[in-house]
């Protein structure tokens, strides 16, 4: 599928009415999985992006360069649509504009660009800032001037409810709205009544962050919401089931008594994208 294609994909998408929660991936291999699975968006976040990548915690550690491989190494491998969080574009509003264009490059169909102040500043570690609101609004303008792609996706996210307030959270939306983004990334959404309120000053569609169970896509969609994220388990499991195997090892065990944990040759087969090779192989070899 190409790159243009798949931004079509999110475009509609944010044009329906349904709120989903995309496939958390990380890696070509959970990529071709949720691809085999039915999703069609993915969301690679930034604090599993520095994991994957230099093993890191989420303290924008991680350069441009390295979000931009592993973005490249996602789509090459799969037709989802994904979604990345590009931080704060790495830099200055100049900065954010060669980001768009180094992920457009890399693949990818949708990019959220935030207002925090990265990295963190000396001895405010545990706290958010935000950057101005002009700053703000020349970094995202500069974003939607870097697309190559029309059909590119670029959402304007705030952590202001958290860093500061409700009411500079609806301010900031309401500015945001207006520099030419898609849709809006809200962090910090703790009741409908706060959506409500935003969508009084904005008709751009809605993404969240990290919501209460009881709060549901079917609640979620009538206010706008079109993508609802809802943490990143599939990277904890792989941890988890990475950490149990090597202790296994580790401890003397044979691989015998641990079969049932292992991934059978068809899952091994969606993983490894054997049936697309196979072909290959009878036609070119």
């Amino acid at each position: 599928m190409r790159d243009s294609e798949r931004r079509e994909r999110v475009r509609r998408h944010f044009e329906g009415n349904e709120c989903v929660r995309p496939a958390s991936v990380f890696d070509p291999v959970s990529a071709r999985l949720a691809e085999s699975l039915g999703f069609e968006l993915g969301m690679l976040g930034g604090s599993i992006a520095s994991a994957v990548t230099v093993g890191a915690p989420d303290l924008a550690v991680m350069t441009l360069t390295e979000l931009a491989d592993q973005c490249h190494r996602i789509t090459r491998a799969s037709d989802l649509s994904l979604m990345v969080d590009a931080d704060h574009g790495y830099g200055n509003a100049l900065s954010a504009m060669r980001t768009v264009r180094e992920l457009e490059s890399a693949g990818v169909a949708a990019m959220t660009i935030e207002d925090t102040l990265l990295p963190q500043r000396h001895g405010l570690q545990g706290t958010e800032e935000l950057i101005p609101v002009d700053e703000m609004i020349g970094k995202l303008k500069a974003s939607v001037a870097g697309r190559q792609d029309p059909s590119t996706v670029i959402l304007g996210r705030t952590h202001a409810i958290n860093a500061t307030s409700f009411n500079d959270a609806v301010e900031r939306i309401k500015a945001y709205s207006e520099t030419g983004v898609d849709a809006i990334f809200i962090m910090g959404i703790k009741e409908l009544a706060q959506l409500k309120t935003i969508r009084e000053v904005t008709p751009l569609p809605f993404m969240l962050g990290t919501v209460s169970p009881s709060i549901t896509n079917k609640m979620l969609a009538p206010f706008g919401v079109k993508v609802a994220l809802r943490g990143h388990g599939t990277f904890n499991a792989a941890v988890k089931a990475i950490y149990e195997s090597l202790k296994h090892q580790a401890e003397g065990g044979q691989p015998s008594e641990v079969e049932n944990t292992f991934a059978g040759s068809e899952v091994m087969g969606l993983a490894m994208g054997s049936s697309a090779y196979k072909a290959w192989r009878e036609e070119f070899l």
